[in-house]
C-alpha cells in the first residue's frame, strides 16, 4: 500500500487534486462575485427606472403648467383690460415711429401699425425680449433698440411732485 501512495503517478494525482482544489474556490468565487455584480446591476437599473419615471411625471406636470400659463396669458391679452393694453402699446409704438418718418401719414401710419403689431406678436411667443415703451411713464427704466441698432434708455418721468419743485425753483 505504501508503493501505492508514493509511486509517481501518486503523486501527480495529487498535484491535480491540489490544483482542481484552486480552480475549484476560484470558480466559486467567481461565481459569487457575479451574482453579486447581478444584484447590484439590478438593484441599479431599478433605482434609474425610478428616477427616470419620477423626471417623466415631472416633465408632463411642468408642460401642462406651461400649457395652462400659455392659455391664461393668452386669454388675459384677448379680453378687457389686457386687449386694450396691447392695442395701446401697438398705437404707441407706431406713433413713435411715426416722429421719424412722417413724409406720408397715411400710408406710413398704417405701415408702423402693423410693424408694432408685429414686435409685439413677437414678444408675446418669446422670440424677442419685451421692451414696454409705456413703462417709462409709471416706473423703471426701459432699453430700446433703435431700426439703426444705438440703444437708447428710456428713464421714469419723475413724481409730480418732484415736477412741481422744479418749476417753483425754476420760477
Amino acid at each position: 500500500m505504501k508503493d501505492i501512495l508514493t509511486h509517481p503517478a501518486a503523486w501527480g494525482f495529487y498535484g491535480g487534486m491540489v490544483f482542481f482544489a484552486i480552480a475549484s474556490y476560484h470558480l466559486l468565487r467567481l461565481k459569487m462575485e457575479h451574482n453579486r455584480y447581478k444584484r447590484m446591476l439590478s438593484d441599479k437599473l431599478e433605482i434609474e427606472a425610478t428616477t427616470h419615471a419620477k423626471m417623466k411625471q415631472e416633465l408632463d406636470a411642468a408642460k401642462k403648467e406651461a400649457e395652462n400659463l400659455r392659455i391664461k396669458v393668452q386669454s388675459a391679452a384677448d379680453n378687457g383690460d389686457g386687449k386694450l393694453v396691447r392695442d395701446l402699446e401697438i398705437y404707441a409704438r407706431a406713433e413713435k415711429k411715426m416722429m421719424v418718418a412722417a413724409p406720408g401719414f397715411a400710408g406710413s401710419w398704417e405701415q408702423a401699425k402693423q410693424a408694432a403689431f408685429q414686435e409685439l406678436a413677437e414678444e408675446e411667443t418669446g422670440k424677442a425680449a419685451p421692451k414696454r415703451f409705456f413703462q417709462r411713464f409709471f416706473g423703471g427704466s426701459v432699453q430700446t433698440a433703435t431700426q439703426s441698432g444705438v440703444t437708447e434708455t428710456v428713464r421714469a418721468l419723475p413724481p409730480a411732485s418732484e415736477q412741481k419743485s422744479d418749476a417753483a425753483q425754476a420760477g
